[in-house]
């Protein structure tokens, strides 16, 4: 069994929070949890507060046991991008993509045996 959370159009790069996805996956929840607390990026509390989210999922919707639970699978997306301008000298003007990200986290149960 399995419980997921979605966190759509977070305002960072997935660049940049692969970098922070990719330390978690396949850890148990609270070494995930402790891993998040002390990585110094920008993107390290908004995969913590999904991270919860999860766990609040799967305890509360699947019965599951907190303690018993790992992310299986974490993966980020490319959301829509926001275009802007910078004027640049002599009239022109270059492009500034500010880039959005969607989250999957999934959470699981270990197998007992």
């Amino acid at each position: 069994m399995e419980a997921k959370a979605i966190a759509k159009t977070i305002r960072i790069a997935p660049r940049k929070v692969r970098l922070v996805v990719d330390l978690i996956r396949g850890k148990e929840t609270g070494e995930a949890l402790a891993i998040l607390r002390l990585t110094n990026k920008a993107s390290s509390p908004v995969v913590e507060k999904l991270l919860n989210s999860a766990i609040a999922n799967a305890e509360h919707n699947y019965d599951m046991d907190a303690e018993n639970l790992y992310v299986s699978k974490v993966f980020v997306d490319e959301g829509p991008t926001l275009k802007r301008f910078r004027p640049r000298a002599q009239g022109r003007a270059s492009a500034i993509n500010k880039r959005t990200s969607h989250i999957t986290l999934i959470v699981s149960e270990k197998k007992e045996g």
